[in-house]
């Protein structure tokens, strides 16, 4: 790989580039300076009668091809296209980036910071402060957790109020920042556990939330999932924030069928949401932050509306 980085390839990509471009030039020379002899064909001949005749193009169309080259050899001189060579202008992707970027922090970057000095509380009930989250979030989350936010299989609904990590304004800002890492491990790798075993344990795990599932496997599975599951998830199932998920609120991260739940406990589950601190910075950081935990809180809020409506 190293030799691919080697002067050579420099000066080959630039010979070759200069080459190219001038050849073309020749050629356009060559047809423009041959002298047409009225009437004459190429001898191309199609569909009997349709002949191919040999005339030169008209001068606007050739100066066009001659300004095209000029062009070009003058883009070459200012702007990097020949192998090493920077051009006159030393332009670069990365410095460009990086002006873009600052004129975007000039101009946004006080109102970031007056968020950033606020309770995530606080933020997440401004308006303003509401749609550059969204903003955000439609940006860099959309496409794991939807636009709604009400995730897909294998990515968790953000407005649900169930969180693995905590829904805390600073549990939801390290889960942002630093990312998560969460892991399922298998149970039907031997010695571990036998088929029957893991739909027994499937039985009883779907029994948790409520789900229908047959009697003689539930009875069975209890003491299986105390030996292999209660570890992580509690003796009721009720999951430890960090560690695994409640089993007993029917929400499922992949699926609450049989069959995926037995593919679940037998195959294990491993799922990460990346980091984004190093990359957003602590501002952009903060208000996705208070813009996830509004969902929640939104969520929380409506669903204590309509308890306190069925309870009158």
């Amino acid at each position: 790989m190293s030799d691919f980085f080697s002067g050579f390839w420099s000066i080959y990509i630039t010979v070759v580039t200069l080459v190219s471009i001038l050849g073309c030039a020749v050629l356009l020379w060559l047809q423009s300076s041959a002298k047409p002899v009225p009437g004459a064909t190429t001898g191309h001949v199609w569909d009997e009668t349709l002949e191919e005749f040999s005339n030169p193009l008209p001068n606007w169309w050739r100066w066009l091809f001659y300004f095209t080259i000029i062009f070009a050899l003058f883009y070459l001189a200012m702007y990097p296209g020949l192998g090493s060579f920077k051009g006159q202008y030393q332009w670069t992707s990365a410095t460009q980036y990086g002006k873009e970027m600052k004129k975007a922090d000039d101009q946004y970057g006080p109102i970031f910071q007056k968020y950033l000095n606020q309770d995530v509380r606080t933020v997440a009930m401004n308006p303003e402060a509401k749609d550059m989250g969204q903003r955000l979030f439609l940006t860099y989350c959309s496409q794991c957790h939807g636009s709604d936010a009400k995730g897909a299989k294998g990515f968790p609904n953000l407005t649900d109020n169930d969180w693995l990590f905590g829904g805390s304004p600073e549990e939801i800002k390290a889960s942002i920042s630093q990312g998560r890492v969460a892991m399922m491990p298998a149970k039907g790798v031997k010695p571990d556990l036998s088929g029957e075993d893991i739909k027994d344990i499937a039985g009883y795990v779907r029994s948790l939330s409520g789900l229908a599932a047959d009697s003689i496997r539930i009875h069975r599975g209890k003491p299986l999932f105390g030996a292999a599951c209660a570890a992580c998830h509690g003796a009721e199932g009720k999951g430890n924030v960090g560690v695994a998920p409640n089993l007993t609120d029917n929400i499922w991260l992949y699926g609450r069928s049989e069959d995926v739940v037995i593919e679940t406990i037998a195959h294990g589950r491993v799922n990460q949401m990346p980091a984004f601190g190093e990359f957003l910075g602590d501002a952009k950081v903060h208000l996705l932050t208070a813009y996830v935990y509004g969902l929640s809180a939104e969520h929380a809020e409506t669903k204590e509306m309509k308890t306190a409506k069925i309870e009158k």
